[in-house]
């Protein structure tokens, strides 16, 4: 039977490998969308006058970056939480019927996946930071 300091461990390498799981997903989707932002101006809603992806996209590379070198809790919480701002924002906006988040080839709002990225992203590292 494993001992408590082992489930421990195997607990905080589940939650670490997760977290990497879910950039790599964000960053690629955030990047095509980006991406195509460049190609097609107006393909995302802007704040002020920078396309939301460019945002979002900034917003999941730098906390990476931060979390691949452990270098601070403050730069992940502060990326992270802006973009879980504009994506509840945008996710609230789209539900009203008073933004037009970009859309998947299957019309499902792609501000609902930015959502659930950057929750996902903010509750793992609250869980990877305690005891378990």
């Amino acid at each position: 039977m494993l001992e408590n300091s082992n489930v421990s461990l195997i607990m905080k390498k589940i939650i670490n490998y997760s977290i990497y799981l879910v950039f790599i997903f964000g960053i690629l989707g955030a990047g095509n969308l980006a991406y195509t932002e460049f190609l097609h101006e107006g393909t995302c809603p802007k704040l002020g006058v920078i396309p939301a992806c460019y945002i979002i996209f900034g917003c999941l590379l730098i906390p990476f970056v931060a979390h691949i070198f452990n270098k601070g809790k403050v730069i992940y919480f502060l990326f992270t939480l802006v973009a879980l701002a504009i994506a509840t924002y945008a996710t609230m906006g789209q539900l009203l019927g008073n933004i037009q988040c970009p859309k998947m080839e299957n019309g499902f709002p792609m501000c609902y996946i930015s959502f659930g990225i950057f929750f996902s992203l903010v509750t793992l590292k609250i869980l990877q930071g305690r005891k378990i």
